[in-house]
């Protein structure tokens, strides 16, 4: 059975139990700091889990898109070595959220597998939960009893907590599970050993395909385990392993999951799957970071060189070296694979096939860019290797890696092709501290939720008012950095918490005896919580809310004007144009948006003019609450990577018109002016626009006016543009006039060289410190290079006290067998550098001043010879 039929047979199946079918969620996860990707289907419903939120449907079915590649649930560095790890795949899911249990769970798992997928029974094993004393667990008996309906007890395994309880984190939902693992092996192979014997002991053919999680348990930060009020159920089964199953198969990669895919980097590279090693290894790894990086992408996540966009800039260079590496792919050509991705699984995820090319462009960028740091990487490892020795230092290798970006594993290739060696001990000590840096830096410690007051439902009321009496239902302390924090959660709340670019509101809560400072507001799970840096002495006052009056108008401001820059840019540049990215905050807006060149000064200038257009018809703000439905029928921006409600909140101003959670002006004349301070790129076919509205952009324009008063006095001129350009071009002829009283000197400084010729070894040598640049001494060499023969000419110049040499050889020497660059890099040694260049000419570049005169001793040394 293909791949997309199985998926629709599990979605057939489960909705006839009456279980209703979604989408996808995103990969990304916005609104969750403890995690950066979707791991794990049950992701999305966490707040329900929690009840911190009420399902719609209290049985669905789906399958999710899921990363696995940071974390306590990473299987990068195995993916591509064997069958069965991805960074990507798909998990077919069916969920209850205080609906069936147990028995219906299991029940109907044994049904899907052996009716509709018609599985041998024989292969199928079954882990349950063991139970855990420490922990007061006991074994899970309720599953054992209702698997012994349907596989002999030999073949029910006892799991211990780390297979068969699952957990999402160090806190949080969690349970135990029991776990369908199938014996693919041959029959000779089956009769050799029993596939009980290898379950959970990492065999390539003995998986497991399909894990049942018995939601019922939270837990705390302190390690304790409290029963949550309704149980659940959370299946998972990996579409690309049951993919193998189903199609007799011994890897996921042999599926037609992958079939397309790899037979398009067969078919680019040249090199046939299945007749090397590490070739293959290298096509699993690229067909396989593909699938990672363009859904990534896709959902809105670009690679970067921060959080979630590192990982996947991290992936995506992982494909790209060992392209590099074992398929000798030396120019970018990732990108070409897109497309046969999108062909594949567009009819179940539309949002690649409307991405396919926007994808394309990131991917060909990067591989692009990383290509020539791998370049600048080899670069440096001939300096290295010049130097000499057959054992270097780690932390060399070390700050490749860490400052150029160079892997380390290729180094090692490379010197160990060199019969060169590094301190491996070395190396891992200085990644080491890498990691506790970086781990040190991201620490964040979270306490449990106190509960003060029981409350169902929070309610945000910040459109219609910025004030309102509240009472806190539960509070917890964080630790950020060695800083200590608190969180708090409030009946109902006029405070703003980040999203969709925006950022939260801040402001003070207020009681007859003590003033609370709200320093930041997030939403975590469907909780909107307030940041404070101290504790209410009385958690059970009644409070003053009071959102930043000043703040907030800012922002409202900025968000405004960000809707109506999307517009703006549509308009102008043309509807390829969406946006990327956003950030709203007091002081500024930034905005991201696909576009494929550098907006010229012309086009920002139309920009500008078309929002001061706008602000100044003071267009009032239609704010509706309406089905998905009919907003895509009005033609409302919506952006990729965005899980959207049935019923969304439409923000018109307008032509504008955008589904939007953020707050707004009530009229587009509250913004006063807008201003474009900045546009720059981000990456391939993305650009990004910084602006300013209101006291901001009339505080720029009055900064200007003031710049221009202050040049008027220096200049003394009524017109002041043509007082400056008077002055830009006195500046040039004097430029030019310095310029060449600099090359008369430079032909006296090369005619009194030729004076200094010494004979060594019947060649005519000169050697020389200067007071010439780099290009200078370049220049003099050149020129040589017309009319000299036999000479050798060094010139050494100290700059900043740092040594630059330049090595000429003239023609008829290097025919006879002189180097120019092997003796510039024995002499580098002496001022502690390295170099290198062409056959006539070299340069070297050292931080020792003090080993000129050595330098020149070691080349006439060689010259000797």
């Amino acid at each position: 059975m293909k791949s997309d039929k199985l998926r629709e047979a599990f979605f057939d199946f489960f909705i006839t139990k009456g279980h209703k079918q979604i989408p996808s969620a995103p990969m990304i996860v916005k609104d969750d700091p403890s995690l950066m990707f979707t791991n794990a289907g049950m992701n999305q419903f966490k707040g329900v889990f929690l009840g911190d939120k009420t399902p719609k449907d209290l049985k669905i079915v789906n399958s999710q898109k899921c990363l696995r590649v940071s974390g306590k649930h990473n299987d990068l560095e195995e993916v591509g070595h064997d069958g069965h790890h991805h960074t990507m795949f798909e998990m077919l899911g069916n969920w209850s959220f205080g609906d069936y249990f147990k028995a219906e769970a299991i029940d109907w798992a044994w049904e899907f597998l052996t009716k509709i997928c018609k599985l041998d029974q024989e292969r199928i094993y079954i882990t349950i939960f063991e139970g855990e004393a420490s922990q007061q667990l006991d074994r899970d008996a309720e599953s054992y009893n209702i698997w012994k309906k349907y596989i002999s007890k030999d073949r029910i395994i006892n799991g211990n907590k780390k297979d068969n309880f699952w957990e999402m984190g160090d806190t949080g939902p969690c349970g135990p599970c029991t776990e369908v693992h199938y014996d693919n092996r041959s029959q000779d192979e089956r009769k050799t050993l029993p596939g009980g014997d290898l379950v959970n002991k990492d065999h390539p053919q003995v998986i497991e395909i399909w894990n049942l999680v018995f939601i019922c348990f939270n837990r705390l930060s302190n390690g304790t385990l409290e029963a949550l009020s309704n149980k659940h159920v959370d299946t998972g089964m990996g579409l690309e392993r049951l993919s193998m199953i189903m199609q007799n198969k011994d890897s996921n990669y042999d599926t037609d999951v992958f079939e397309s895919i790899i037979g398009k980097i067969v078919k680019i590279t040249n090199i046939e799957y299945g007749s090397d090693t590490e070739s293959d290894i290298a096509i699993r790894v690229i067909a396989d970071h593909l699938r990672a990086v363009s859904f990534s992408i896709a959902d809105g996540q670009l690679p970067s060189n921060i959080k979630a966009g590192y990982v996947i800039r991290r992936i995506l260079r992982r494909a790209i070296r060992y392209g590099y590496s074992f398929l000798g792919m030396k120019n970018s050509f990732i990108y070409k694979l897109v497309p046969v991705l999108v062909s594949e699984m567009s009819e179940y995820y539309p949002e690649i096939e409307a991405q396919n090319q926007f994808i394309q462009d990131v991917i060909k960028e990067e591989e692009e860019a990383f290509l020539r740091t791998l370049s600048g990487g080899l670069k440096q490892i001939d300096e290295i290797l010049a130097s000499g020795g057959k054992n270097i230092s780690g932390k060399q290798v070390f700050e490749l890696y860490d400052t150029f970006g160079f892997p380390n594993d290729l180094t090692a290739l490379i010197l160990e092709e060199n019969g060169v060696t590094y301190n491996q001990e070395e190396f891992n000590i200085e990644m080491q501290k890498q990691k506790n840096r970086s781990k040190s830096a991201a620490q964040v410690k979270t306490g449990d939720w106190n509960v003060v007051l029981e409350d169902e439902k929070q309610e945000f009321i910040g459109y219609d008012t910025l004030e309102t009496k509240i009472k806190i239902s539960r509070y917890r302390e964080i630790t950020i950095k060695n800083q200590t924090l608190y969180q708090l959660v409030f009946n109902l709340t006029p405070f703003y918490p980040e999203g969709g670019g925006q950022i939260g509101d801040v402001g003070v809560i207020s009681s007859a005896d003590e003033n609370i400072d709200i320093i930041d507001t997030k939403k975590e799970n469907n909780l909107i919580i307030h940041f404070a840096k101290k504790l209410p002495s009385n958690l059970e006052s009644e409070f003053l809310a009071q959102v930043n009056l000043e703040n907030r108008q800012n922002i409202c401001c900025n968000h405004t004007a960000t809707h109506l820059l999307h517009q703006a840019l549509r308009e102008i540049l043309g509807v390829h144009v969406e946006q990327k990215g956003s950030l709203v905050s007091s002081s500024y807006l930034r905005f991201d948006f696909s576009h494929f060149s550098k907006v010229d000064k012309e086009d920002l200038k139309k920009v500008e003019r078309y929002i001061d257009k706008k602000i100044l018809q003071n267009i009032p703000l239609q704010e509706d609450n309406i089905p998905l439905t009919k907003a895509k029928e009005m033609g409302a921006m919506m952006l990729f990577g965005e899980k959207y409600e049935d019923v969304v909140r439409l923000i018109q101003f307008g032509g504008s018109k955008e589904l939007c959670g953020g707050t707004h002006v009530s009229h587009t004349g509250e913004l006063g002016l807008f201003r474009i301070v900045s546009e720059s790129s981000v990456s391939a076919g993305i650009r990004r626009i910084e602006a300013i509205t209101a006291d901001k952009a009339l505080k720029a324009i009055e900064e200007q006016d003031s710049l221009l008063s202050h040049i008027q006095q220096i200049v003394k001129e009524q017109d002041i543009l043509q007082a400056i350009n008077n002055l830009v071009s006195s500046n040039k002829e004097k430029d030019k006039k310095l310029a060449a009283l600099r090359n008369e000197e430079i032909i006296s400084i090369k005619s009194k060289l030729l004076d200094h010729v010494i004979k060594v070894n019947n060649i005519g040598f000169i050697a020389q410190e200067v007071d010439l640049s780099a290009e200078e001494m370049k220049n003099i060499c050149f020129d040589l290079k017309q009319n000299e023969k036999n000479l050798v000419l060094v010139l050494a110049s100290v700059k900043e006290n740092k040594v630059l040499l330049s090595l000429f050889v003239s023609t008829d020497l290097v025919d006879s067998g002189l180097d120019a660059s092997s003796i510039i890099k024995e002499s580098s040694k002496a001022i502690k550098g390295s170099g290198g260049g062409q056959p006539f000419f070299a340069t070297a570049g050292g931080i020792n001043p003090k080993g000129i005169k050595e330098a020149f001793s070691i080349i006439k040394q060689l010259l000797s010879k």
